[in-house]
């Protein structure tokens, strides 16, 4: 039953005349329905440092029927602290860990002078499952290590913005076109 709206869904995101995608943003809920494919926008935030690059990239996507998940908070608060006790960072991770395993396609940018230590950890964490795909360009501290797991565990990398962007239209498309036979 999952399985086909799932695939429902996916055809109506090979529908751009009057698509229009949306964006969850953390903490908001989760929808209870799969209506349509969900995109894990994960990577360099640096607490709020790093460029909103994850606004671009929905922009250029605009035109897909799909469901963006993005962790990056418009309120969040640097004075919470990075513990379990504390309520709304615990909610922020807990957000974080239910959209990932929602997630149809997570996305995984790692951006040049960035640190970004819990995208790492999110890599980790899904580096297996089929669905991730990952942009680190030169300048990320820890690239050699995103590689070299990725090509471990067959990980689709990419190398510019506008090719993440490509790669994630194609999954959606692709996934479209296979669930209604074609």
């Amino acid at each position: 039953m999952m399985r086909a709206a799932l695939a429902l869904a996916l055809l109506m995101a090979a529908m751009p005349a009057d698509a229009a995608p949306q964006t969850i943003v953390s903490p908001q809920d989760l929808p209870a329905d799969h209506a349509r494919p969900r995109i894990f926008l994960g990577g360099s935030i640096d607490m709020g440092r790093a460029e909103d690059w994850q606004a671009a990239l929905v922009k250029s996507l605009g035109d897909l029927d799909v469901l963006f998940l993005n962790p990056r908070r418009p309120d969040w608060n640097a004075a919470w602290k990075p513990v379990a006790e504390e309520p709304e960072f615990r909610r922020q991770v807990e957000w974080e860990l239910t959209a990932l395993e929602s997630a149809d396609i997570v996305v995984m940018y790692f951006a040049p002078g960035s640190q970004s230590p819990v995208s790492l950890l999110e890599t980790g964490l899904h580096a297996r499952g089929g669905k991730l795909i990952l942009l680190c360009p030169e300048g990320f501290w820890r690239k050699g290590n995103v590689d070299i797991t990725a090509e471990r565990y067959g990980v689709e990398q990419v190398a510019t913005m506008d090719e993440l962007a490509r790669a994630v239209r194609r999954r959606v498309l692709n996934a479209a076109k296979a669930s209604s036979g074609e």
